[in-house]
Order: structure tokens, then C-alpha cells, then sequence
């Protein structure tokens, strides 16, 4: 299922960057709302609409504006820098989720989680290498971007605790489909036959990229899921290569292995205390 992910996260990219060179972002954005409404409508249709009365529509405003602040910050960085550049900096996204998650779902900030912050922002000065090399303005967009990211993840826990996944992927395209639609109506560029079938790709691939990581998560550990996502920076770096002629930047290779080796600390850190309440509560 993991696979599923790797593929349309790859897919979705190549997609992006074939689009911006005829399209706008916010043009982009629109047209995948518009196609996940009808994916999703559809799936309502077989399952239920009454899953999406929903008593939290604050909060799914709330999670869709940091939702699509993250895939604008996403897609106008794959238009502009390297593909597995936009990928490495996606990875900063645990660390800004590490800080959220206290402050707004209440939960304790662990050894584990202090440990992927860290590391974490050492991986992003790896990358960035503020005072060494100019950063490039659309990095910062795409670090924004997975902020954004971060905001959307943390509110879409508290959300899964009441909603339904369609629920909430309802709300999404719903949502978005306007945040896409006004900014786009002033630079309207109407797409050529070559440019619909990436559209689709980046509508279809919007949905099931989310939908199979979901679904490994459901049913792996995340010490297998994580390393194998973190896959998905060489497999681009290949795809950046084969097509674009994209070098592989070690730097970024190596600040994205420093922030994986966070992230695994604090997914151990987590089992390991949850195993000892286990215990605690066996022989209690």
C-alpha cells in the first residue's frame, strides 16, 4: 500500500512541474479540487452523504486554509527548484507537527520528539545552507508550505476522531475548490489538450497518495512506513535526473537522512512509552 503512495506522490510531481509551465498555481490547485470533487462525490454516493454532517466546520476551515497554504507552497516549489529538493524540505513537516501537537491537541512533548526537533532543523540548515549558499525564495515557500502541512496534519487528528475519512476529504476539496478558483480567475490561463491528462493525474494522484498512506499506516508499523516514504527522495532525485537533468544534490540527501534518523527516534520513543504504560497497566 506504501508503494501506492511512492507512486502518486512521484506522479503528482512530475504532473505539477509538466503543468507550471503553462499554468498558474493557483490555477493547478483549482483544477484538483474540482476533479477530487467528483472522485469524492462519487464515493459519497456509494457510502453515504450523511457522513459529512460534520459539527466541526471551524475546524475544517481552519485545516483547509493550512492544507492549501502547504500544496501552494508545494506545487510553486516543484515549478522552480528541484524535484528532490521540494521533497527533502516536505520532510521538515514532523518536526513543525512535533511543536503543534502540544500547543493545540495537549499532548507532552517527549525526549523522542525533542530529539527529531532538533535534528530536524539541523537537517533543514543541511539543506538550505543559510550563509554558505543563496537560498533560493522558493525553498522558503515550500518551508512555509510545510508549516502549512504540519497545521493541516495536527487538525486532521482531531478531526479523524469524530469524522470520517470522506468526511474530511469532502471538506478538502470542497473548501479548496474556491481558495483555487479566486486568485486564478486573474492570470486565467484555459488548459491545452496536452495539459488534461496531467491534470487528471495530479487530481487522481491528490487523493490516492494521501488515501494509501493512510492505509499503511492502518496496517504497518511506522518504523517500516517512514523509511520506506523517505524512499521517495532518491526514487525523485532519479525521476529530477532522468527528465530534467536535475544533479543529485548531496547536501539534500544528507539533510533528509538527518531528519529521518529524528523522525525514527521519536516513532521509537513513542512505542517504547507506549509499551511501558502496557506494562504498567498489565500489573497493575
Amino acid at each position: 500500500m506504501d508503494d501506492g503512495a511512492l507512486l502518486s506522490f512521484m506522479a503528482m510531481a512530475v504532473g505539477g512541474r509538466e503543468l507550471s509551465t503553462e499554468l498558474g498555481t493557483f490555477e493547478i490547485l483549482f483544477f484538483r479540487s474540482l476533479i477530487g470533487v467528483f472522485i469524492v462525490g462519487a464515493l459519497l454516493a456509494q457510502s453515504g452523504w450523511r457522513q459529512i454532517l460534520s459539527k466541526r466546520l471551524g475546524v475544517h476551515t481552519v485545516r483547509n486554509l493550512a492544507h492549501f497554504a502547504g500544496q501552494f507552497g508545494w506545487f510553486f516549489g516543484i515549478a522552480l527548484i528541484p524535484l528532490a529538493e521540494v521533497f527533502a524540505i516536505e520532510f521538515t513537516v514532523p518536526v513543525w507537527t512535533a511543536i503543534l501537537a502540544p500547543l493545540l491537541l495537549s499532548e507532552r512533548l517527549t525526549r523522542g520528539g525533542i530529539t527529531a526537533i532538533v535534528l530536524g532543523f539541523i537537517g533543514m540548515l543541511i539543506i538550505l545552507r543559510p550563509g554558505i549558499a543563496v537560498i533560493n525564495p522558493a525553498a522558503l515557500v515550500v518551508l512555509a508550505g510545510a508549516v502549512g502541512y504540519a497545521l493541516s496534519h495536527t487538525l486532521t487528528r482531531r478531526l479523524a476522531l469524530a469524522d470520517t475519512p470522506l468526511c474530511i476529504l469532502f471538506y478538502m476539496t470542497v473548501i479548496q475548490l474556491p481558495l483555487g478558483l479566486i486568485p486564478a480567475i486573474a492570470d486565467w490561463v484555459t488548459p491545452s489538450m496536452l495539459m488534461w491528462p496531467w491534470l487528471f493525474v495530479v487530481g487522481i494522484t491528490a487523493l490516492s497518495a494521501h488515501y494509501c498512506m493512510a492505509r499503511a499506516l492502518a496496517i504497518a508499523d511506522a518504523t517500516v512506513v517512514v523509511p520506506l516514504d523517505f524512499l521517495r527522495l532518491p526514487l525523485i532525485a532519479l525521476v529530477g535526473f532522468l527528465f530534467d537533468a536535475e544533479a543529485l544534490d548531496w547536501f539534500v540527501l544528507g539533510g533528509a537522512m538527518v531528519m529521518l534518523v529524528g523522525n525514527l527516534s521519536n516513532i521509537w520513543g513513542e512505542e517504547a512509552a507506549s509499551e511501558k504504560r502496557s506494562d504498567c497497566k498489565q500489573f497493575s
